[in-house]
């Protein structure tokens, strides 16, 4: 198991905690999109709260979240489920900022810091549950702690992270998620707000070798740590070639001839994986005997 997530209770189950390595996850949507520094950093720091946000519901549930701010990074939509699946894109991948002001890639420089975040979770009832906040931050970790706060009504600490080597390839790619429970003491929260504040950032400390289970022993600052499950995660998208067939019938009889009169075929290109599917003159023919109602 390359890539995965752990999730554990301490201080007495007062205390709700997450952490991921998401390097090869985060790596392999880098390949995908051809994202430079600036880009994989947004891109990838909203995979890892996505995750770590999925990991909480059950299996088959899933959720989605779009950043939509004033920067040149443009929108970020990520999709992900509780199995650990996440597939996402950013509408400006090719993005490349100078560093911030300490040195670091300036994530809110390209995400912006006015707009607003949307968690869409889809739990298989009748309607998606909808929540959204304004972003507070553009950094994304502190977006995911406000949304948390205000739209939940759960107290958390969110830390993404990603580091980008110098070919803009990625090193190394995790987070973690804090929750207090309802019944939690003072003492608790301030331990874990001091624990938190000496921590290095959780892609230094994958980069070091430490392990999703050895970084939140060091951010809850207790062995008081049960570890409930070890879950893999991975970049995956459930895109394909009828999928897409299936929307193109939609577009309904004339368009589809249309494409067959002025293009010969068509070729269609998934958003989150870029995948790409070719429909031949034949194909398109089919698909249009099916938007008509026939066999």
């Amino acid at each position: 198991m390359t890539d995965y997530l752990v999730k554990a209770l301490a201080y007495g189950g007062f205390v709700r905690a997450y952490a991921v390595d998401a390097t090869e996850t985060v790596a392999e949507m880098q390949r995908r999109h051809d994202t430079w520094n600036t880009a994989s950093a947004a891109l990838g720091r909203t995979m890892i709260g996505a995750l770590m946000l999925g990991a909480t519901l059950k299996g088959d549930d899933k959720l989605t979240v779009k950043i939509n701010g004033n920067g040149p990074a443009g929108g970020i939509i990520v999709d992900s489920n509780g199995k650990g699946d996440v597939k996402g894109y950013i509408k400006n991948p090719h993005l490349s900022l100078p560093l911030n002001e300490v040195g670091k890639i300036d994530v809110r420089g390209a995400v912006g810091n006015e707009g607003m975040f949307t968690v869409i979770k889809d739990l298989g009832l009748k309607e998606p549950f909808s929540g959204q906040t304004p972003i507070v931050s553009g950094e994304i970790g502190e977006d995911f702690t406000y949304y948390l706060a205000v739209s939940e009504q759960t107290p958390s600490a969110v830390g993404v992270s990603v580091l980008v080597d110098t070919d803009d390839s990625i090193k190394t790619a995790g987070g973690f998620m804090i929750q207090i429970m309802p019944g939690a003491n003072d003492e608790v929260i301030d331990q874990i707000e001091e624990q938190l504040k000496e921590t290095a950032r959780i892609s230094s400390l994958l980069d070091q070798g430490q392990t999703p289970e050895e970084i939140l022993q060091g951010l809850l600052g207790t062995n008081d740590i049960e570890f409930l499950e070890k879950m893999p995660v991975r970049f995956k998208c459930d895109c394909s070639k009828e999928k897409f067939g299936a929307a193109i019938i939609s577009l309904g009889p004339d368009e589809i001839q249309a494409m067959i009169d002025e293009d010969h075929g068509a070729e269609a290109v998934c958003a989150f994986c870029n995948n790409k599917y070719e429909y031949s003159e034949a194909d398109l023919m089919e698909l249009k005997r099916e938007a008509m109602g026939e066999k």
